[in-house]
């Protein structure tokens, strides 16, 4: 059943999100307080949506035109949300930011309309005002959301259940895999695990131990093979969990402590070497187009999704115990 979606942000998630629904047979409407955002999310996301028709994960009659009619960019809050089903928040993380645009939103939004915040760590429930609690809830995507299928759906403390039911089934029908989480936990499951891998990389780098290249490498050709197959806890019950256990008993990890800061990010930072956008980071990406270096990743993304569906999954050949 298609739905109507408002979208506001359409900064990198938020124009993204707006093509998902968009593919998902919805009818979409997109605003952002910056208009320079606003009009580069077209480009962006006809774009996004070529590669996508060229690999074949698109239909393909999904072009600039069918775009155009599919995704309206609206200058207002107003426009955007009137009628709306789904309000679908995906702004600055910052709570003041959010705390304000809920207040604009319960002004002048369909008291029927679910409001769902693509937060990645904040809370998002304090900022929201009491009467909207009902039908207030998280829908977490990770970028690019056009090919990584994952998203986190959280209800509420006063959230109604068939809001929650509501979300995870309109995710499954646009072919997405939807995990509802029991209660809200900063980061949800994936970017907790991504935090912490990401201090021991962030140690390592700073104690000289290893380039960025080579920690990729390790990442890469060590982890990286295993994990899209068999995840971590399949991956346990195919080692064997005596081995986790004797590995638990004789403590042979310690994880890095909780700094607040990295020296060899903040280094990068100062040079303004901040990532692809700016042609360098912890690579130097050579000057090349950033658009052509996003999609180049996509690319990939794609070619990688397809070998998965082919050979499948050893943790969905089990039950969870």
């Amino acid at each position: 059943m298609a739905i109507k979606v408002a979208v506001i942000g359409a900064g990198t998630m938020g124009h993204a999100l707006a093509l998902v629904y968009a593919l998902g047979g919805h009818e979409v409407r997109l605003t952002d307080n910056s208009m320079a955002t606003l009009d580069k999310a077209g480009p962006l996301m006809e774009t996004a949506l070529a590669t996508l028709v060229q690999a074949g994960e698109a239909p393909p009659d999904r072009d600039a035109e069918w775009l155009h009619a599919a995704v309206t960019r609206l200058p207002t809050l107003a426009e955007t949300v009137e009628e709306a089903d789904l309000i679908v928040e995906a702004i600055i993380e910052k709570p003041d930011a959010k705390r304000v645009l809920f207040e604009q939103l319960d002004a002048v939004a369909p008291m029927a309309a679910i409001i769902a915040s693509n937060t990645s760590y904040l809370d998002p429930f304090p900022l929201i005002p009491a009467r909207r609690q009902a039908r207030a809830i998280i829908m977490h995507w990770y970028t690019p959301p056009y090919l990584v299928d994952l998203v986190d759906i959280v209800g509420g403390p006063e959230c109604d259940p068939a809001c929650v039911a509501f979300a995870r089934e309109l995710c499954l029908a646009m072919g997405k895999a939807p995990v509802v989480m029991r209660k809200f936990v900063p980061g949800y499951i994936a970017n907790r695990v991504q935090s912490a891998i990401g201090l021991e990389i962030q140690k390592l780098l700073d104690d000289g131990v290893a380039t960025a290249e080579e920690i990729d490498t390790a990442i890469i050709e060590g982890i990286a093979l295993r994990l899209p197959i068999l995840g971590m806890l399949a991956k346990a019950d195919f080692t064997g969990l005596p081995f986790m256990q004797a590995s638990l008993a004789n403590r042979m990890y310690e994880p890095p402590p909780v700094r607040g800061k990295c020296e060899a990010v903040d280094a990068l930072v100062a040079e303004g070497k901040t990532g692809v956008m700016a042609g360098a980071g912890f690579y130097d990406w050579g000057g090349q187009d950033a658009a052509a270096l996003f999609e180049a990743r996509d690319r990939r993304l794609m070619e990688l999704k397809r070998a998965i569906r082919r050979i499948g999954t050893m943790a969905g050949q089990g039950r969870s115990a």
